[in-house]
């Protein structure tokens, strides 16, 4: 476990199409399912599957609308 506190946090709405805004650290997933997403440094979009209560520390660019199943998502930066 790292010593990672949020400072910041806001909802995330998947769009196939519109980048996040802000690009969080971590996402916290409220409901377990799927996160389709792409990070910051990459070319292609990964699935991500995820717990309820989970955090995924991985820094999206994007979460995507089709694929993405899991609900509750708040981004943590």
């Amino acid at each position: 476990m790292d010593n990672f506190t949020a400072r910041d946090a806001f909802a995330i709405t998947p769009s196939d199409t519109v980048a996040l805004t802000a690009i969080p650290d971590r996402i916290y997933c409220g409901g377990a399912g799927n996160v389709i997403g792409r990070a910051i440094n990459s070319g292609a979009d990964v699935t991500f599957a995820v717990v309820a209560g989970g955090i995924l520390p991985v820094r999206l660019q994007f979460v995507r609308a089709t694929g993405t199943t899991a609900t509750g998502l708040i981004g943590l930066y």
